[in-house]
């Protein structure tokens, strides 16, 4: 997993990320490993549903970390821009 520091637009924490799956906006989402199987497994259900790209990553702390944030995260998704997908 590479730095998600640099996307202007993602979505953080498993609220945030559920709000862009519904609405269509979230293309690639990372799910933490570590996090509680009730806040993400809705959260992979959502992605299947809809055909978004679900990546694993190893723990909350290595994805806060990746998105600049010093507390751990669940899930962050990257957004779609503008009917565009935001390049990595």
């Amino acid at each position: 997993m590479h730095s998600l520091q640099h996307h202007i637009h993602k979505a953080v924490g498993s609220r945030q990320v559920k709000k862009a799956i519904v609405k269509g906006s979230a293309y690639k989402v990372y799910i933490a490993l570590d996090a509680e199987k009730h806040v993400t497994r809705p959260l992979i259900e959502l992605c299947q549903e809809r055909n978004v790209e679900v990546e694993y990553v190893e723990s909350m702390e290595q994805l806060g970390k990746a998105c600049g944030i010093a507390v751990g995260s669940a899930a962050v998704a990257l957004l779609i821009e503008q009917g565009k997908e935001v390049q990595d």
